[in-house]
């Protein structure tokens, strides 16, 4: 009986994933929403300063999403 249970154990603790793909992007997700904040209320009015540059940190926030997103769900 005793040999099952450390079986068991040793199987759930090889089958748990590491988190460490959804730390990094989250952290990565969450550095970035801070700088974006911080440079749009210094300079409010001028970002971001053209169509390329918007289009380029709108892009940049989808992949930081989709990663964060797809790292928890595979990782859970």
């Amino acid at each position: 009986m005793l040999h099952a249970l450390i079986t068991l154990a040793a199987t759930e603790e090889a089958a748990e994933s590491s988190k460490i793909p959804f730390y990094v992007l989250g952290g990565a997700l969450a550095v970035f929403a801070v700088l974006v904040s911080a440079v749009g209320i210094r300079g409010h009015e001028t970002f971001p300063p053209s169509t390329g540059a918007y289009r380029a940190v709108l892009g940049l926030a989808v992949l930081l999403v989709a990663g964060a997103m797809a790292a928890a769900v595979l990782t859970a």
